[in-house]
Parts: C-alpha cells; structure tokens; sequence
C-alpha cells in the first residue's frame, strides 16, 4: 500500500493506559486512518524504543524522515501503579488471534485411534530393529578371537 507514491506516508504508534493504537495517512491528506487498535497491552518499564528501516533483502526503500517520542504524565491509582511495576515482559490482556477457535477443535475417535495404533507399530518396528541391530553386533563380537 505504501509503495512507488509520489507523496510520504506517516504512522503515528501510541501507547497509552495501556492501549496500543496504531494510525496511518498514506493517501497524502494529512487524515488519519485507524490502522490497529489493541486494548489491555501491557509494557514493561525501562526499555527504549528502536526503529530501523532495513527490510532484510534491500527490495524496498524505506527512510525514517522523523521520529518524535513524548513520555505522558498520566494521573494513576496506587493499583494501576503497583501492577504496571510487576511487568515484566510485553502482554496482551484476553488476545484473540482469528482462527484460533479452529486450531483448539478436538480430535475425532477416528483419528487419535490412527495415530494410536500407528504410534505403537512404529514402536514395535523401532523394537524390531534394535533387536537384530544388537543381535548382528553380538555376532560380530563372537567372531573375534582374543
């Protein structure tokens, strides 16, 4: 979407009361569009923001013009403040990807007794195999003379 345009495209990354919002202007009006909004995002203290414009196999130009970061004083409750201070890594209150409900269906009856029954011959195979592996070994053993 962002590609061979001839005006620049902006993104403005705002996080706060741990919601993430993300918003874009690449039509060159100056309106912005919501782009990702994620409530109950929860980020750890005392780590720096980063942003590179390097995409890998250089197939695309990217050029980071400007980068403004402001630090909100924002009114909290003892509560809000002692929980914000127990994060430790980055979390994402009740995330929901889609198609995650299609992921957790259970198994059929038919399918967990395939691979049952297909777990235990690879065992017996596996078995098998040991069996005349250490068998040729104790043969080769036997015929050296010491």
């Amino acid at each position: 979407m962002v590609r061979n345009l001839n005006h620049d495209t902006f993104l403005v990354i705002r996080y706060v009361k741990r919601r993430l919002t993300v918003l874009i202007d690449i039509d060159g009006k100056h309106e912005w569009r919501d782009c990702i909004d994620v409530p109950g995002v929860r980020l750890p203290r005392g780590y720096y923001f980063g942003t590179s414009s390097v995409t890998g196999d250089l197939s695309d130009n990217h050029d980071i013009i400007s980068l403004k970061l402001y630090q909100l004083t924002v009114e909290r409750t003892p509560e809000e403040e002692k929980r914000d201070r127990e994060v430790f890594l980055p979390v994402v209150d009740n995330l929901r990807l889609p198609g995650m409900e299609a992921l957790l269906e259970p198994m059929s009856g038919l399918a967990l007794f395939l691979i049952v029954f297909f777990s235990l011959v690879a065992l017996v195979f596996a078995i098998v195999i040991g069996i005349i592996l250490y068998n040729k070994w104790q043969e080769q053993s036997r015929k050296h003379f010491y």
